[in-house]
């Protein structure tokens, strides 16, 4: 039975950049092999609707046609995946002030959560604090190995 919109299918996947390196899986011996591996997650087949916006556009259109049991990879080009990096969602606070709102000192590579959004901290100076709001993917193709598990009508 191949994919078609408004289908539930169960896919398991690992996400890769298009340098190799693993972003993201369903599968537990390749979490732990690419040192992503986190003992409170449950490794089991991604499940979602078709064509229903539940994943990013690339994934979902990648796998309309794809039979169960087939295995693939899908490419994601930005615009199909998490978008280009906006230089817009690059945000300088004063280092006082951003010091004062988060209660800590700011580290290069610091995750922090904002009002609506999460970023982290990719400069600080004496005087400033920069903190990229970009979805981390942003801007990246991506590449899916996909295995359809299931499809169901």
């Amino acid at each position: 039975m191949a994919v078609e919109e408004g289908d539930t299918v169960r896919v398991h996947y690992v996400g890769r950049h298009e340098t190799g390196e693993v972003f993201d899986t369903s599968r537990e011996d390749v979490a732990k092999e690419n040192d992503l591996y986190d003992e409170r997650r449950e490794y089991e087949p991604l499940e979602f609707t078709a064509g229903a916006g539940e994943v990013v556009e690339g994934f979902d259109e990648g796998l309309l046609g794809m039979e169960e049991g087939e295995e693939d990879d899908i490419e994601v080009p930005p615009e199909k995946g998490y978008g280009e990096a906006d230089d817009e969602r690059l945000v300088d606070y004063d280092r006082g002030e951003f010091e004062d709102a988060v209660g800590e000192e700011p580290e290069r590579g610091m995750h922090i959560h904002a009002e609506n959004s999460h970023g982290d901290v990719v400069e600080v100076t004496e005087d400033s604090v920069t903190v990229d709001f970009n979805h981390e993917l942003a801007g990246d193709t991506l590449v899916f190995e996909v295995e359809v598990v299931e499809v169901e009508n």
